[in-house]
C-alpha cells in the first residue's frame, strides 16, 4: 500500500450523528461506543496524514427547507427531514471539532444523498491526485459508507472498509453490512490493520529510496 496513492474518505462525521445534541446521534450512539468508531477514525486520520496520504471529509448538508431533494422523500431521507437533520449553517450540519479538517485535507461541497461520488466532484478530485485506494470510515454502515463503498468499486478504485471505524443505527444493519455486503465490494479491516499496513507500505517506499 502506498500512502501517496491512499486517500481516506470521512464520511458524515458532523454533530447531528457524532455529538450529544445532535438530532440523530441517540440512533446511533450505541454502535458508535460499540466499536468506538470516533476515536478510532481520529487515529487513522492522523495517521494517514503523517504517512502523507490525502485525507477527504464528505459532509452533507441541505438548505433549510431541503428544497434539493423531492418533495415527498421517503427511506432515509425522509429521517433526515423528518428530523431537521443536517441544515446547512446550522450546529448539526458541522463537522465535529476532533475531526475538523487540517491544512491539506480536502472538503467535499454538494453531498445531498447517500453515494459521495454521486452529487460531489470526489472522482476529479482524487483520479487528479492520483488516488488509487480508498479508505471509508463514516455513517452509516448500510447506507452512506456502502453505497460510496460500491461507487468506488464500480470505479475500479482498490476500496478498503474500515469495520470499526463506521456505525449504523442498529448492532444488526451494522453488523450484516459488514458480514454480507463490504466483502463483495471492499476490502474489510479494522482501522488498526489498516494503519499498519499504510506504515509498512510507507517503509518499504522509504527504503527503496535509501532512506
Amino acid at each position: 500500500m502506498k500512502s501517496q496513492t491512499t486517500a481516506l474518505v470521512l464520511i458524515e462525521f458532523q454533530n447531528d450523528f457524532t455529538s450529544e445534541g445532535g438530532t440523530l446521534h441517540s440512533a446511533v450512539e450505541a454502535v458508535m461506543d460499540e466499536t468506538n468508531m470516533l476515536a478510532n477514525a481520529i487515529e487513522t486520520a492522523s495517521a494517514v496524514r503523517e504517512a502523507g496520504g490525502t485525507v477527504v471529509h464528505s459532509p452533507i448538508s441541505f438548505a433549510a427547507g431541503y428544497g434539493e431533494i423531492n418533495a415527498n422523500p421517503y427511506g432515509i431521507l425522509a429521517g433526515v427531514v423528518g428530523s431537521s437533520s443536517f441544515v446547512k449553517g446550522g450546529w448539526g450540519a458541522e463537522i465535529v471539532d476532533v475531526l475538523k479538517p487540517k491544512e491539506g485535507d480536502i472538503v467535499l461541497e454538494g453531498k445531498r444523498g447517500l453515494d459521495a461520488f454521486g452529487s460531489t466532484n470526489i472522482d476529479f478530485i482524487l483520479r487528479s491526485k492520483g488516488i488509487k485506494t480508498v479508505v471509508l470510515a463514516g455513517f452509516l454502515t448500510n447506507c452512506c459508507v456502502e453505497s460510496t463503498m460500491r461507487s468506488a468499486y464500480e470505479r475500479g478504485f482498490e476500496v478498503i472498509t474500515l469495520t470499526d471505524t463506521v456505525a449504523a443505527t442498529s448492532a444488526e444493519e451494522h453488523a450484516n453490512a459488514i458480514k454480507f455486503d463490504y466483502p463483495m465490494f471492499s476490502k474489510p479491516m479494522t482501522h488498526t490493520e489498516f494503519i499498519a499496513a499504510l506504515r509498512a507500505g510507507s517503509e518499504a517506499t522509504d527504503s527503496s529510496r535509501g532512506y
